[in-house]
């Protein structure tokens, strides 16, 4: 669907897929070796392109469930989220936990139902899924003429008319024919399938009848999703989509702050948070990049930065900062709000750190991390390899790939265990380390299923324990040296929380205030 937006926004000239053909050309978006070789995004990547009179900027985000947590980080610097669905499958167990972001974020929700070329639940067993799953009031914009083989075109509901398309080149523009809904003996003849013909006219008075207008006001505040159907693989309804979004969507918005208030794009400061970090872009410069999302002010190559967890005096200068298009870059001399750049990342920049100019010191809240529920050690086999070894795994943590968890007291030396939503992401750990930086490693799974952040402390944790109470529950200590206890199932971990309330178990971590 990202390759389809940008081949319509005049970004690229061919679309690719990301399990490749011959025929086919590789995706702007999916760039690792991995996702190339399984298939699937493994990583957010930022693209951008103009459109008319419009900047956008598009974070791709990982489908699959296991880098959930890559997507989350990617919504916390989005003005409007697109919930993409599959025509046959409906809504997906990643797609629940990702709503509740976008809900808790209060983001404008766009709804694209993909692969309409295919043999598809109906338009209106969707409607209902979603409203009944998530209580979120649908409006069908594009609706579809047919499904599979059988799949003609979509209705645009708002302006009345019919577009039809003919199936084009792989990776091309497809051909459309436009028809006003009013003109029946027209379409008639254009769909040349009486059935499909007879199901639009009742679907498009049914639709008019029951379903509420479109209110901008409520899309905006996230009460109501524009509903669109098409088929990124054949083109039909990208372009459409993306002429509605770009006329719904909202513009970038005020952002609050960790103390109390906002700040509002209009403010003459620069502000921006971090909300990713890469390393290895360029392999073979061995480079890490921290992205930004701009919130106020400008960039202007060469400004000097306040940077969130350093003391006020503290100034970082940005003397580089480049756009960015999936694994290329460009460098570019200014950016505004709403525009995500990369900067070079020394090391003193980390997911959820705010840089700013002036005076006073801005920080916005920080991005909590979802719960784990893998865990395994990480050693690595070759002695020689140390350095290398070290290295690799630092910048990765960094990276938010997994996250790290020691036993208590361990400054250090001991044994690292990492921390997953998903085996898939200790598989690219490996795999990145042994593809990026040279060396090889050994995981060994431990036998607990999630963790809860025991934010009553560790006097808290000491007293429990004494009294027998975490009995088969590990004890450990997260990045910051706050006790994490691991569980080997649901009911012991709700058991505890229900019984011992003076640990104060929650499912997240939220980095500490400075």
């Amino acid at each position: 669907m990202t390759e389809k937006l940008l081949l319509y926004g005049g970004a690229i000239q061919q679309a690719g897929a990301v399990r490749q053909k011959a025929e086919q050309r590789g995706t702007a978006s999916d760039f690792m070796a991995m996702e190339r070789e399984r298939g699937i995004s493994i990583s957010s990547t930022v693209m951008n392109f103009d459109y008319g009179d419009l900047r956008v900027n598009i974070l791709d985000t990982p489908g699959h469930e296991d880098f959930s947590e890559d997507t989350y980080r990617a919504l916390a610097a989005a003005d409007n989220a697109v919930m993409l669905l599959d025509a046959a499958k409906g809504l997906e167990p990643q797609t629940r936990k990702l709503f509740e972001v976008c809900r808790m974020r209060s983001l404008p929700l766009f709804t694209f139902v993909n692969k309409l070329d295919r043999p598809a639940l109906t338009p209106y067993e969707i409607i209902d899924q979603i409203e009944e799953e998530f209580g979120l009031e649908m409006h069908p914009v594009l609706w579809p003429i047919g499904d599979g083989d059988r799949f003609k075109g979509v209705l645009d509901r708002l302006e009345r008319k019919v577009y039809l398309y003919e199936r084009g080149e792989r990776g091309k523009k497809a051909d459309v024919s436009t028809i006003d809904l009013d003109d029946e003996e027209g379409l008639k003849d254009a769909i040349d399938d009486e059935e499909l013909f007879l199901k639009l006219l009742e679907d498009a008075e049914i639709l008019t009848e029951l379903m509420n207008p479109l209110d901008i006001t409520r899309v905006l505040s996230g009460e109501q999703s524009p509903l669109f159907f098409g088929s990124a693989m054949t083109n039909f309804g990208v372009q459409l989509f993306l002429d509605k979004f770009c006329d719904m969507g909202t513009k970038p918005t005020s952002r609050g702050i960790a103390t109390e208030g906002a700040i509002a794009p209009e403010h003459e400061e620069f502000t921006g948070f971090i909300f990713k970090t890469q390393a290895n872009l360029d392999p073979k410069h061995r480079d890490r990049l921290a992205y930004v999302r701009i919130v106020s002010g400008t960039y202007s190559k060469g400004m000097k930065v306040g940077h969130s967890r350093s003391k006020p005096s503290k100034k970082y200068t940005l003397a580089q900062a480049q756009s960015l298009f999936g694994s290329s870059r460009d460098a570019i001399d200014v950016a505004y709000p709403g525009d995500v750049i990369g900067i070079n990342n020394p090391g003193n920049f980390a997911i959820g750190d705010t840089l700013y100019t002036g005076s006073a010191k801005v920080a916005f809240p920080g991005i909590p991390s979802f719960s784990p529920e893998k865990f395994a050690y990480i050693r690595n086999p070759n002695p020689s390899s140390y350095k290398a070894f070290q290295k690799g795994l630092d910048q990765l943590l960094a990276e938010g790939a997994v996250q790290s968890l020691r036993q208590r007291g361990d400054e250090g030396g001991g044994p690292l265990i990492l921390a997953a939503v998903g085996q898939l992401q200790f598989e690219v750990v490996q795999a990145r380390l042994k593809e990026e930086y040279g060396v090889e490693s050994l995981l060994e799974p431990l036998g607990y299923t999630l963790a809860r952040w025991a934010e009553g402390g560790w006097d808290a944790v000491d007293k429990k324990d004494q009294d027998g109470k975490l009995f088969g529950i590990m004890i450990v200590q997260d990045r910051w040296e706050r006790p994490v206890l691991l569980f080997r199932n649901d009911w012991k971990a709700a058991a505890l929380a229900t019984e011992e309330k003076e640990l104060e178990l929650v499912g997240w971590s939220s980095p500490p205030e400075e």
